[in-house]
Order: C-alpha cells, then structure tokens, then sequence
C-alpha cells in the first residue's frame, strides 16, 4: 500500500482528500503546514506528498523546493494541488520540483489517474 502526504492547512481538504485516497487503498499522512510537511516527509518517507500552495508561513512552493534539495526526500515526487489556476502559477510549481500540478476542486479520477502514472501503478 502506498503512502502518500497531504500537506495543507484546511481540515476540509485534507478530510476530502483523505477520504478520496483511503477509498483507493492508499496510506494516509498529514501535515497543516509547509514546515510541518518537510519535518513529517523527512520522518514518514511517503511514496508521494500532495502539496497545497497557499499556507501560512512556508508556503507550497518553498516547501517542495525544500523537500527537493533534502538528500533523504529529493526522490519523493510531489504534485502540488491548488487553487492557484494561473499559468504562470503552474509554470513556477513545476520549477520547483513539482511532478504535476491540479487545480482544486480535484476531480477524483483525475487525482488517482494522476498517482497511479507517477507511481507507476
């Protein structure tokens, strides 16, 4: 069972992440934070972090540039999942690292068609 991150600061879209994820068959870690989410990446090793941009102090984007210059999670790939839908938004997300970018709300097939191609399941 693979086991994947969600990093955001909203219970709502954690619990809806969550539960889209737990009905695919998939392990659940969390983190409120972009600094919380490098400190559980490092700890837990997920297979894959959902990444929100927008949070309070380390935002998404410096999160997964973090995570990415961190020998123990450079391997971990991160798709980050926002609200942020401008181009330029997407552009600088994958700049940081990021293996793909969703626009919430995430569409459920979307999402696990998503994890199943970078997962390679």
């Amino acid at each position: 069972m693979s086991k994947i991150l969600i990093v955001d600061d909203s219970p709502t879209e954690i619990h809806v992440l969550s539960t889209i994820l737990e009905s695919n068959g998939y392990q659940i870690v969390t983190a409120d934070s972009g600094e919380s989410g490098v400190e559980v990446a490092k700890a837990e090793l997920p297979d894959l972090i959902l990444m929100d941009v927008v949070m309070p102090g380390l935002n998404g984007f410096q999160a997964t540039r973090q995570l990415k210059k961190e020998p123990t999670t450079s391997h971990i790939p991160v798709v980050i999942v926002t609200t942020k839908d401008q181009e330029t938004d997407k552009i600088w997300g994958m700049r940081q690292g990021a293996k793909d970018y969703l626009t919430k709300p995430v569409d459920e097939g979307n999402l696990i068609n998503t994890i199943q191609a970078i997962l390679g399941r």
